[in-house]
């Protein structure tokens, strides 16, 4: 398959891409900087110009999110429109214009999080956004055309990542970010539609 990878250059992104080429895949990566294709997910017209880009795709898989890190009390609306735009719009903005060029069967693999099963102090705007798109993907496999299908890998922490999020994520049981590459596999290489794949 070829694959578009969005995200590539970060942490989740490189361990996606090794599964996914080591399973024979062509991956183009996309990132901000540092991959084959330039995006900002949170901009449309950058998601025209990269898929126009990209060419003929089999699957999207995007590794790519932002949210604010804020106590509740201290978000300001512009904070609440950024944290949507960075997790939630973006990615139904992937789905509504690729579903549109991608070929029939071709799949689309979103990114949310453990956040939108539990709460940690500040996460407010994770958990808004993660839980916005896993409601969406379970709605929107409904309606996707030409069978294709969505699914998302909601992740809990990495272990590569824990020694810079341990004081966030306290008590949380790591896991090797490699089980959440496992993830995006089962969903480009499998069946299943409007599926939250969880990781810990």
């Amino acid at each position: 398959m070829r694959i578009l990878l969005i995200g590539a250059t970060g942490t989740l992104g490189r361990a996606v891409h090794e599964a996914l080429k080591g399973r024979g895949h062509e991956v183009v990566t996309a990132s901000r900087t540092g991959s084959d294709l330039s995006v900002d997910i949170t901009d449309p017209e950058s998601i025209r110009a990269l898929y126009a880009a990209a060419g003929r795709i089999d699957a999207v898989a995007n590794t790519a999110g932002w949210v604010p890190w804020k106590p509740f009390g201290e978000l300001t609306a512009d904070d609440v429109r950024a944290g949507l735009a960075g997790k939630a719009f973006s990615q139904v903005e992937l789905v509504r214009q690729g579903s549109a060029l991608l070929a029939g069967g071709a799949s689309f693999t979103l990114i949310t999080g453990v956040l939108s099963r539990a709460a940690v102090a500040a996460g407010t705007m994770a958990s808004l956004a993660n839980g916005a798109v896993e409601s969406f993907v379970r709605a929107v496999a409904t309606e996707l055309p030409h069978r294709q299908r969505v699914n998302v890998v909601s992740p809990t922490l990495f272990e590569e990542s824990a020694v810079d999020y341990d004081a966030i994520f306290t008590g949380f049981r790591p896991v090797p970010v490699a089980e959440a590459a496992r993830a995006y596999v089962r969903s480009v290489e499998g069946v299943q539609t409007g599926q939250v794949f969880v990781v810990e």
